[in-house]
């Protein structure tokens, strides 16, 4: 059975680190997902330890950047390493940096293979998370994602579900077609139409229009270790946290 984590991205915009993590850990979460910029200098990834200690949280996944995987792989497993991290997600490119066919693609999944190998000889697993544009058609018809796939065929996929809704694709479909490549799945919502909009139309997880508990039974067959909540602009990430938990426990 899956882990229920939380996306520290989500309380990006309220108060210090270690308010955040009292507070997950007081609502009963046990682990949590970091970003690039919390593991980025000694001190902050000092903070965040002690926070974890203190609060009895783990930290078994991470997102990273790109250009610091490049950089130096080496040095980023060692740090997943110190933070008993046994993932790392690389989440993200803008858009200048996306590829525009299928062949692109496909050297653009060469491309993590490659940053995700002093990863992967560390002993931690690494893959990728995705938005709505790998879901979206090229001119040819196939979808981003294959490609990236195909091109990297080590990388595993942390699967945000509600962006691949946002694109329009069925995430029912690609649950099942990548059942057995999805290590992480990123639990959110989305608001019904025109509401939420100062929360960029995502909702509070069981409060949206995603039908979570089929999508749970379809993420149950893959090998998604964590279900991590997240919300891209709350404008409560406590409301979030604790709403989305309570919902999440009864998939």
């Amino acid at each position: 059975m899956a882990q229920l984590s939380y996306q520290l991205y989500s309380s990006r915009k309220f108060g210090p680190l270690a308010q955040t993590l009292e507070m997950l850990g007081s609502l009963g979460y046990t682990n949590v997902e970091a970003y690039g910029s919390l593991l980025a200098d000694d001190s902050t990834r000092a903070l965040l330890g002690q926070g974890l200690r203190a609060h009895g949280l783990s930290m078994p996944s991470a997102h990273m950047g790109l250009a610091e995987l490049e950089a130096d792989g080496a040095a980023i497993a060692a740090i997943a390493k110190e933070l008993g991290i046994k993932t790392v997600y690389c989440p993200h490119i803008m858009p200048d940096e996306r590829p525009a066919d299928a062949a692109g693609w496909r050297a653009f999944g060469a491309r993590l293979e490659a940053a995700g190998a002093p990863i992967r000889a560390a002993g931690i697993g690494f893959g990728w998370h995705n938005h709505d544009f790998e879901f979206k058609a090229l001119p040819d018809g196939s979808m981003p994602i294959e490609h990236l796939l195909a091109g990297g065929p080590s990388l595993s996929l942390e699967l945000d579900v509600a962006w691949v809704v946002r694109a329009g694709a069925d995430p029912l479909a690609w649950i099942a077609k990548y059942a057995d490549c999805i290590t992480a799945a990123h639990i959110k919502d989305i608001a019904p139409a025109g509401e939420k909009a100062d929360e960029d139309g995502w909702a509070d997880v069981g409060t949206g229009v995603m039908d979570w508990p089929a999508l749970a039974k379809a993420l149950q067959a893959t090998k998604a270790s964590l279900w991590v909540m997240e919300h891209d602009n709350p404008s409560d990430d406590a409301r979030f946290a604790a709403a989305s938990l309570s919902a999440a426990q009864t998939f």
